[in-house]
């Protein structure tokens, strides 16, 4: 199956020249000069990646991925950001973006990251399938496990397909301490691939949906030194009170 890319930059000489280099490492490109044109022709073309440029006219990259995520649109999504500028960058993760690379950029470290999103969403969907089991509850929250669903109070809260799979994880280990390499491991199949980044991205999204406060998480608390646990009564301060003894309680000793 051929990986088709979508570059999305309204400079020319970037889109021909990374375009090149992506089709020489094997990829379809289809590139866009700008974000209304990546919405267009995602009404008749699907990309498995989708490498935006933040600094457009019109529309901004930020804007046209928050357009993406709020329609309920999954699709994986590299950010390119100027090399300094931290707030596009915190922007682009709060609203959903995959990954992302500074600008200039080394168009193999591009690829790199384009293989790596990839490899990352075929485990994750993996590892997320929807399953034939009863629901799991706690607190206010209700997951299903069949639609791939989480409620609180009955109201339906948008799940990525990420999202799912990191708290089906934790839900399946709850009361157990998980170190991030373990995490990482179940979740992606191996080890040493992947950036911290990653997995601390996913932790504060899923935090962001399921805590009251996530700079006081209740449900999924760290565990310093150690990793995470998941707490389904929302037990204040378990964390702290068991983490000298973390061994006793984790799997991965």
């Amino acid at each position: 199956m051929t990986n088709k890319i979508f570059l999305v930059d309204d400079d020319p000489v970037v889109r021909d020249v990374t375009a090149e280099y992506l089709q020489m490492r094997g990829f379809s490109v289809t590139t866009l000069p700008s974000a209304r044109a990546m919405q267009l022709q995602l009404r008749t073309e699907r990309p498995q990646v989708v490498v935006l440029d933040i600094m457009m006219p019109e529309v901004d990259g930020i804007s046209a991925l928050r357009t993406l995520r709020d329609s309920g649109d999954d699709l994986p999504v590299i950010l390119l950001t100027a090399r300094n500028d931290v707030i596009d960058r915190v922007l682009g993760l709060e609203f959903g973006a995959d990954d992302y690379v500074g600008k200039p950029f080394d168009p193999g470290e591009l690829v790199a990251r384009i293989r790596t999103v990839m490899r990352r969403r075929s485990m994750a969907n993996s590892t997320g399938a929807p399953e034939s089991r009863a629901s799991f509850r706690f607190g206010p929250y209700e997951l299903d496990f069949r639609s791939r669903e989480l409620y609180r109070d009955e109201v339906r809260i948008a799940l990525r397909s990420s999202e799912f799979t990191f708290l089906k994880l934790f839900v399946n280990h709850a009361m157990t301490i998980l170190s991030r390499e373990r995490i990482i491991e179940i979740v992606y199949g191996e080890t040493g691939r992947y950036r911290n980044r990653s997995l601390d991205v996913a932790i504060w999204r899923l935090r962001r949906l399921i805590e009251t406060d996530p700079s006081e998480p209740r449900y999924l608390q760290t565990v310093w030194g150690h990793g995470y646990v998941f707490v389904p009564d929302g037990e204040v301060g378990f964390a702290q009170r068991y983490g000298d003894h973390a061994g006793e309680f984790s799997r991965d000793h």
